[in-house]
């Protein structure tokens, strides 16, 4: 009665989804929705199946086909019907909504109390306030649709006032610029946790995942996504690369420092990607690994701002450093212009040479 398929996203996750179906007197019912964890599909299963032998439990699911649907199965459609791209951010923001109770809810009960009610326990959970806005705002893109195109009732109107009343409530906000960089010597930390597990076969190469980081400044789910066919001498071609307005057709090809060349060279070509890798094991391993050594408050994303933040120091121009960042809006560049040209903070950077000992400095 109760199924599990495994689905390997581009990203190289895999997704598991649970599917119930059931006929009865020439009626189908069914319902299925997506899990990071094979644990939680058959969770999930186990509940449904044991919902179906109660009274009333086919009909209960039948309904849900329409207008009774949960909230993880609204976005459950929205993802398997959208004909648009879903970015990796948005895709990662809506499973992990569907981890939380407000998921279990009828779309019709999803009113704009259990919407605070959500906004409040993320906030309880140590998410910041432009995180929580992040997750509303993809909802809401749910709940714009959910009535006209799938007669799911979800009233985008609950979703308005939610809003408000989060924002002067404070759980949600606009996002602070970080100026957080990494020293060299806790990189340093960073680069020998890392190569001593990858040598144990414990991990994947993330010391050459944040070297690259810093000398690219390529974003992370552009550092997993690159291909060998993308490469060229001096540059790279970086599909669908971040814009605040569209989330595909950004190909841009974007210098590629001597340094990243140096290390992409030493990754085997085994895949289709020079680094074959989920983004989710990436940000995983960089967590643990700074929890782990004690270093406060550093994301990966800040590897890209110390690498732009380099290029200024080296004397680079708003259009050189540009070239290599993928700026397409130079004032998006002006954080940067209180850098002055003080050097190459990464020069003679040990690391280097031990990821690539055959190619001189």
């Amino acid at each position: 009665m109760g199924t599990i398929t495994e689905r390997r996203l581009k990203d190289g996750s895999i997704v598991y989804t649970a599917q119930v179906r059931i006929m009865r007197d020439g009626r189908k019912a069914s319902a299925s929705s997506s899990f990071e964890r094979r644990s939680a599909a058959e969770a999930w299963l186990r509940r449904k199946e044991a919902e179906l032998k109660k009274p009333g439990g086919f009909e209960k699911m039948e309904r849900h086909r329409t207008g009774g649907a949960t909230l993880a199965e609204a976005i459950d459609t929205y993802v398997r019907t959208s004909t648009k791209k879903i970015g990796n951010t948005k895709a990662q923001v809506l499973r992990t909504i569907k981890s939380f109770d407000i998921a279990s809810l009828p779309c019709a009960a999803v009113t704009s109390q259990k919407l605070v009610e959500f906004a409040q326990e993320l906030f309880d959970g140590g998410r910041q306030p432009q995180t929580i806005g992040n997750y509303l705002s993809h909802l809401s893109a749910i709940f714009a649709i959910a009535e006209p195109a799938w007669k799911i009732p979800l009233d985008p109107a609950e979703m308005r006032a939610a809003t408000t009343v989060c924002k002067n409530l404070g759980l949600i906000g606009k996002s602070k610029k970080r100026d957080r960089r990494p020293t060299r010597a806790e990189m340093n930390k960073l680069m020998a946790h890392f190569e001593d597990r990858w040598r144990k076969g414990r991990s994947l190469p993330m010391h050459k995942v944040c070297a690259f980081a810093i000398f690219s400044t390529r974003r992370q789910e552009e550092i997993v996504s690159i291909t060998w066919a993308d490469l060229e001498a001096g540059r790279v071609l970086v599909r669908d690369m971040k814009h605040p307005g569209e989330k595909e057709g950004n190909d841009i090809w974007v210098d590629l420092p001597p340094e990243a060349e140096r290390i992409v060279k030493t990754m085997p070509a085994e895949s289709s990607r020079i680094f074959p890798y989920s983004t989710d094991a990436v940000s995983t391993a960089f967590t643990r690994a700074c929890k782990l050594l004690g270093i406060e408050d550093l994301h990966f994303h800040d590897l890209r701002h110390e690498g732009v933040s380099r290029l200024f120091e080296m004397g680079k121009t708003i259009p050189q450093a540009a070239s290599v960042s993928g700026h397409r809006s130079w004032p998006s560049l002006q954080r940067y212009s209180h850098l002055r040209a003080t050097g190459d903070k990464w020069a003679g950077w040990e690391w280097l040479d031990k990821i690539d000992p055959q190619t001189p400095s």
